[in-house]
């Protein structure tokens, strides 16, 4: 397991690389790749260690998260992994004691955390394909199986925006199926609330990926789990809409150099 000055020193040297061959091969010029990309992989320790969790318990809420790794044969073997993520936890709506009417419980989530080099932090540019790929399988209570939302955050002029999108399961009985997300299906908001100027979503440069469970939004608790194996970008030509009940495609993770570390 690398130490996390080595994660920085490396992932330093990838963009150095990088930058570097763009301009012995001249591509600034060059059209963005429109193949599809993994960003995210949940199949290792070293990947859940690129996610940071959060719930409403931070600042007084009572429920909880936890991001492990699932490693059931049972679970992983339609897909073909040996490892996937596991987001789970107990959602709640009550606060600590002496915080009612202060505050709103109902709330976790993940995202990946900031990936900092000497040239600054490592951004995603999805300004080329159309989809967030997330490959998924809901469980848990099936009370909080509609309050899901994948969030991105962008390296806008707003450090507060986040845009949200409200996942829809087509699966629900704890097998793994393909969400495709269009990027301008997303929309803005601003501490929580929907902001009333939507404009477009800065794809370029994009900072943070995750998903959260926000129970307090509808009134919902229980137990929570939702498994995940990757999240990708990808565009039309790419899209395979299974139908529940048949085997989903394969899909071989190719991850750019250093995107784990």
């Amino acid at each position: 397991m690398q130490s996390r000055l080595s994660q920085y020193l490396n992932r330093t040297s990838k963009v150095l690389r990088d930058n570097t061959s763009r301009i012995l091969r001249m591509q600034g010029a060059d059209e963005i790749s429109r193949a599809p990309r993994t960003l995210f992989t949940f199949n290792s320790p070293e990947d859940l260690q690129q996610f940071a969790t959060g719930c409403d318990r931070d600042i007084g809420g009572t429920s909880t998260v936890h991001l492990d790794l699932e490693e059931s044969p049972e679970i992983n073997a339609p897909i073909g992994r040996r490892a996937t993520g596991k987001f789970w936890g107990e959602m709640r709506l009550g606060v600590k004691s002496g915080l009612e009417g202060k505050l709103r419980g109902g709330y976790a989530g993940f995202r990946n955390k900031a990936r900092p080099t000497l040239f600054g932090d490592i951004m995603e540019d999805v300004s080329n394909h159309e989809y967030l790929a997330l490959r998924v399988r809901v469980a848990g209570d099936p009370q909080t199986h509609n309050s899901y939302f994948a969030n991105i955050q962008t390296d806008g002029p707003i450090s507060t925006d986040l845009w949200q999108y409200r996942l829809y399961f087509q699966r629900r009985d704890n097998s793994w199926e393909d969400l495709f997300i269009p990027f301008d299906s997303f929309v803005r908001t601003n501490s929580g609330e929907l902001s009333e100027d939507q404009i477009k979503m800065y794809r370029e440069r994009i900072r943070s990926i995750g998903i959260s469970l926000l129970g307090g939004n509808s009134g919902v608790q229980g137990h929570y789990e939702l498994g995940i194996d990757s999240i990708r970008i990808v565009n039309e030509e790419d899209v395979v809409r299974t139908p529940p009940g048949e085997k989903l495609p394969p899909v071989e993770h190719e991850l750019v150099d250093e995107k784990s570390t």
